[in-house]
């Protein structure tokens, strides 16, 4: 009896690591910074600096945004500029991001507040490679309201 309890709590423990490791695999950054929620000006970019890279490879980027129910659009659309370092190689991307169903729904898991993760691109990084990456809206309305975060995370 004691045997196949100490059995037992063992495969609990080892599943329990297996699915704590699973839900971050792969991911070598992933960061988030707070915007006013107050406006986030047009002109303003949040900017994220990536550590050189420890293995070269395949990298998917992704852009995460959470908002609040102050977000008065469906949608939003983000530039985003990229400098890897040290080639000075430069990106361009313009992201649009649907946020709100036609019935005014948050597409996005939460409550107050959403959560969304939009794929950006796929980059090929050699070891040693950095990364600057600056964000900011190109929405009509100079001071976007309800944008509480922005984030990306890179994952191999």
């Amino acid at each position: 009896m004691r045997k196949s309890k100490y059995t037992l709590l063992y495969y609990i423990g080892v599943c329990m690591v297996l699915v704590l490791t699973a839900c971050h695999a792969g991911i070598i950054y992933s960061q988030y910074k707070h915007v006013p929620t107050a406006g986030w000006e047009k002109n303003d970019e949040v900017s994220f600096s990536v550590d050189p890279i420890k293995v070269a490879g395949t990298y998917d980027e992704e852009i995460g945004i959470r908002i609040n129910n102050n977000y008065p659009f469906t949608a939003v659309t983000l530039i985003i500029n990229q400098t890897v370092f040290p080639s000075y190689e430069t990106f361009s991307d313009t992201l649009e991001c649907s946020l709100i169903d036609d019935e005014g729904n948050a597409k996005g898991p939460g409550i107050g507040h959403y959560q969304y993760n939009f794929h950006l691109t796929t980059v090929e990084l050699q070891k040693g490679d950095s990364m600057q990456v600056t964000i900011r809206h190109d929405m009509k309305r100079e001071i976007l309201p309800g944008i509480a975060d922005i984030g990306i995370t890179l994952k191999k």
